[in-house]
C-alpha cells in the first residue's frame, strides 16, 4: 500500500487502532523529515519516503505505535544528527532503545567471516531478547529495500539478495512470517536468477492459456465439496510464488510439467472443529496422498503456528494441497510474533494461539550457549533459523521436535546427553533401523543404549542438529584429550627449544589466555590435533624471535632456467613449490612446468631433447600458485560459504569456482585456490577433509587440461580478434 503523506498514515492506522496517538505519529514523521531534509536514495526519492514506506508494511500488519514511531525514525541515529539522547527526549526511552536496537541490527554484518558473523549472530539473538520489534522493524526494512532494489549497483544488488535469500528471509519464516519469507525469497530470486524466474512465470501463463484459470475451477470443487457436508468456510487459491516452485524443482529434480503441487489452497473456519469436519470431506471428495498429511494444529510449531495441511489428488490427477485453519490461527499464520503486538478496534488482539516473544526467543537460543567455538555457535543458529521441523515420540508418547533430516541418533541427544554417548541402535515404529535412518512426521523412536558405548567419529556425518555434533565433537576431544595433550607438549618442546626458549606453564597460560583458549592443557591439545600450530604459538608469544623471511619473486621461482627464460606451470598437474618438478622447452615461448609424475608428460617422452631439469627455489613462496580442488559437499545452509571460510582462514585465496553437479543433497563444485606450496595445499585439503559437510575431496589433475600450443595460440588471438 502507498502512503502519501502523515495523514495516509494516520488514517491506515486509526482504521485499526482508533485509541492510537495520532499526534505521537505526526510528531515522529515532522522529525524524521526534518532529519532527513537533503538526504536522497539511489533512485532519486527523497529519502524519508523509505522510513514512511517502512512505517506502512508495520501498519498493514496492525502493529502498535511505538513500532510504528520507530519505523519513522529507524535510521536517523545512523544516517543523521540525531542521537539517543534526543529521541528519548522528544519520545521516550521505549522508543529511543527500539530505534537504537534497530541501528545496532543494521550495523551487524551477518554475511561476514565465521568468527565475525558467530558474535554478529551472538549480538542479533540480545538484540530481538531485548525487545522482538526490534527485528519486525529492520525485516520489514529489508522488504521495503528489496522491494526497491533496481535502483542500486548490479554488484550490490546481488550482495543484498544473496544476504535475504540467506539470512532474512529464513528468520521471517523462523518468526511465523510466511508470507514476509516468501516475498523476501522472491524479490532476492528476482536478482539472483532473473533468467529462471521468467521461465517459471513464462510457464505458469502457457499452462493457464491450456487448461483455464485452474484456481477458480479447483476453489469451486472445493466449496461444492463443503456444501455438501454442511460447513461453512472461506476458500481461497493461489498459484505458488516462483522461488518456491524453482525450489521444488531443485528438490525433486522434476522439469515444471512433472511438479504438481504449483497450486496451494486455504480454507479458513471459524472453529477448531470444523477444521476436522473440512479435512473429513475433502478427503471424502478426493484421495489423499500418502505422506503428504500435517497436523500442526495438535501439534504446533514453536513459532505458534497451527494449520492441517493436507495434499490430495483433484480435478484432472492434479495433485491440490490444502492447508484448513481457523480466522485466529490464520492471523498468527500470517503474522507470527508479530501478531503479540498487533491491534483491533484500539486495544491489542488476545489471539490465543500468538506465542509470547519471550518464550519463542528462550526457545531458538536455548541450546546456542552449549557451542564451544564460534563454529559450533554458527551451526547452531542456523540449524534453528532454517531448518523445517519434524516432530517424532518418544515410547511414552512424548513429543520431541527435531530438524528435518534428523536421524535416530539425534533423537537420542535431544532426549539426553547419556542416551545419545550410549546409543547402540534404535527402533522406528517398533522395527530396527541403522542410525543413519532419517525420522518422518509422527514416527516413535526408541532408543536402544549400553554400558561402555562412546560416541564415534563417523557420527558427525549421520547428524543433523548443533546439540548432537557438539556433544559428540565434546566426548571425541575428551577421548583424545590425554593423547593430543602429550603429542601437543613435545611439539611445543622443540619450537620453543627452536627460539632458545622453554615451553614452560607461565609461557602455554599465556598464549591460551591470548588466543582465548581456557588454559595451557587446551592450548598443548589443539597443538596436538594439529588445531594449531607450535611456530604460531611461539610467534604469538615472541614474535621478534621468529624471523619472517622475504618473499621469493614469482619470475625466480624456478631454478634451472636459461637466462632470460620465461616459465608457465603446466593446467594438467598445476605443480606447486615442494614438489618435484622438470621442464618441457617451447621454441621462443619459455618452459612448461610439469610436475615429475605427470600423465601428461608421456606426450613428450621421446622428445627427450626439450626436457629441462629444474626444481623450485627453496624459501618463502608466495601464495599465488593455483590448484583445483574437487569437491562434494552437502547442500544445505551455509555450508559453501563455510568452505569459503575455512579456505581463508588458512591464508589461500579462491580465485575460481565452478559448479559441476547440483543434487537435492550434494553439490559437486571445482574450487581453484591460490597456494604457496605443496605444505599450504596439504594444510587447506586437511581442514576441508575434516569438515563434516565436505564428503569427498581430492586435487585435481588432469592430462586433457593442456596449454595450447603456440600456434594454436596464435590462432584463437587472431579468430578474438576477427569476433571482436
Amino acid at each position: 500500500m502507498s502512503v502519501g503523506d502523515v495523514e495516509d498514515l494516520v488514517t491506515l492506522i486509526r482504521a485499526y487502532n482508533p485509541k492510537s496517538d495520532s499526534e505521537l505519529i505526526r510528531r515522529a514523521h515532522a522529525y524524521g523529515e526534518k532529519m532527513h531534509e537533503g538526504q536522497f536514495r539511489h533512485s532519486g526519492e527523497p529519502y524519508f519516503t523509505h522510513p514512511v514506506a517502512v512505517a506502512a508494511i508495520l501498519a498493514e500488519q496492525q502493529l502498535d505505535d511505538a513500532s510504528i514511531v520507530t519505523a519513522l525514525l529507524h535510521d536517523t541515529i545512523e544516517d543523521t544528527g540525531s542521537t539517543f539522547g534526543e529521541i528519548e527526549e522528544k519520545f521516550g526511552r521505549e522508543i529511543a532503545e527500539l530505534v537504537d536496537g534497530v541501528t545496532k541490527l543494521t550495523n551487524l554484518q551477518l554475511n561476514s567471516t565465521a568468527s565475525r558473523q558467530a558474535e554478529n549472530f551472538r549480538k542479533l539473538f540480545i538484540a530481538i531478547s531485548k525487545d522482538m520489534r526490534v527485528i519486525l522493524v529492520k525485516l520489514a526494512d529489508r522488504l521495503h529495500n528489496m522491494r526497491t532494489i533496481t535502483a542500486m549497483r548490479p554488484e550490490k544488488q546481488v550482495q543484498k539478495a544473496r544476504e535475504t535469500m540467506d539470512i532474512y528471509a529464513p528468520l521471517a519464516g523462523r518468526m511465523g512470517m510466511q508470507w514476509m519469507r516468501e516475498e523476501l525469497e522472491d524479490l532476492a530470486f528476482k536478482v539472483l536468477n532473473p533468467e529462471g524466474r521468467a521461465s517459471i512465470i513464462r510457464r505458469f501463463i502457457r499452462l493457464q492459456r491450456e487448461s483455464g484459470d485452474v484456481i477458480h475451477k479447483i476453489t469451486g470443487d472445493i466449496r461444492e465439496a463443503l456444501d455438501k457436508a454442511g460447513v461453512e468456510a472461506e476458500v481461497f487459491g493461489r498459484a505458488k510464488k516462483p522461488y518456491s516452485i524453482w525450489r521444488k524443482m531443485q528438490e525433486k529434480e522434476q522439469s515444471f510439467s512433472r511438479l504438481s503441487d504449483i497450486y496451494g489452497f486455504r480454507v479458513i473456519t471459524e472453529t477448531e472443529d470444523e477444521c476436522y469436519r473440512v479435512l473429513g470431506a475433502i478427503h471424502r471428495r478426493w484421495r489423499a496422498v500418502p505422506g503428504r498429511f500435517k497436523d500442526y494444529i495438535s501439534q504446533p510449531k514453536t513459532n505458534g503456528y497451527r494449520s492441517i495441511h493436507t495434499t490430495v489428488s483433484g480435478r484432472d490427477g492434479k495433485r491440490v494441497e490444502v492447508q484448513i485453519r481457523t480466522r485466529q490461527m490464520h492471523e498468527v499464520a500470517e503474522t507470527g510474533v508479530a501478531a503479540h503486538w498487533s491491534y483491533r478496534d484500539g486495544v491489542r488482539v488476545e489471539n490465543p494461539f500468538a506465542v509470547d516473544p519471550a518464550k519463542w526467543i528462550a526457545t531458538l537460543t536455548e541450546r546456542f550457549d552449549s557451542g564451544e567455538d564460534t563454529d559450533e555457535f554458527l551451526e547452531h543458529v542456523k540449524l534453528e533459523m532454517y531448518a523445517d521441523q519434524v516432530f517424532c515420540f518418544t515410547p511414552k508418547g512424548e513429543v520431541v521436535k527435531l530438524p528435518r533430516g534428523a536421524t535416530p541418533l539425534d533423537f537420542a541427544y535431544a532426549v539426553h546427553t547419556d542416551i545419545g554417548d550410549g546409543c547402540v541402535g534404535a527402533r522406528i515404529d517398533g522395527i530396527r533401523v541403522p542410525l543413519w535412518t532419517r525420522i518422518r512426521n509422527g514416527q516413535s523412536v526408541e532408543i536402544i543404549t549400553a554400558e561402555g558405548q562412546s560416541p564415534q567419529a563417523t557420527w558427525l556425518d549421520i547428524v543433523a542438529t548443533g546439540r548432537a555434533k557438539s556433544a559428540i565433537r565434546r566426548r571425541l576431544r575428551e577421548a583424545d584429550r590425554s593423547r593430543f595433550i602429550k603429542l601437543g607438549r613435545e611439539l611445543a618442546r622443540v619450537a620453543f627449544e627452536h627460539v632458545g626458549r622453554k615451553a614452560t606453564d607461565k609461557a602455554l597460560a599465556t598464549a591460551a589466555r591470548r588466543l582465548g583458549l581456557k588454559d595451557g592443557d587446551e592450548v598443548l591439545a589443539r597443538l596436538g590435533s594439529a588445531e594449531l600450530v607450535a611456530r604460531d604459538v611461539v610467534a604469538l608469544l615472541y614474535p621478534e624471535a621468529v624471523p619472517v623471511a622475504d618473499e621469493i619473486e614469482v619470475e625466480s621461482a624456478v631454478v634451472g632456467l636459461a637466462h632470460g627464460q620465461s616459465f608457465e606451470r603446466a593446467p594438467c598437474c598445476q605443480p606447486v613449490p615442494g614438489e618435484r618438478i622438470v621442464g618441457i622447452a617451447f621454441r621462443g615461448h619459455g618452459v612448461v612446468i610439469h610436475a615429475i609424475d605427470c600423465d601428461g608428460l608421456e606426450e613428450f617422452a621421446e622428445q627427450t631433447e626439450r626436457w629441462v631439469d629444474l626444481h623450485w627455489q627453496p624459501g618463502n613462496h608466495p601464495a599465488v600458485h593455483t590448484v583445483s580442488l574437487d569437491l562434494t559437499i552437502a547442500n544445505d545452509a551455509g555450508v559453501l560459504g563455510r568452505i569459503c571460510t575455512l579456505i581463508g582462514e588458512q591464508g589461500a585465496n579462491i580465485s575460481d569456482l565452478e559448479f559441476l553437479d547440483r543434487k537435492p543433497d550434494f553439490y559437486r563444485l571445482i574450487v581453484d585456490v591460490d597456494l604457496s606450496g605443496v605444505e599450504h595445499l596439504h594444510k587447506v585439503m586437511t581442514v576441508l577433509e575434516a569438515d563434516s559437510d565436505v564428503a569427498t575431496i581430492r586435487r585435481l589433475r588432469d592430462a586433457g587440461r593442456k596449454l595450447p600450443r603456440p600456434e594454436e595460440k596464435v590462432r584463437s588471438e587472431g579468430e578474438r580478434d576477427v569476433q571482436a
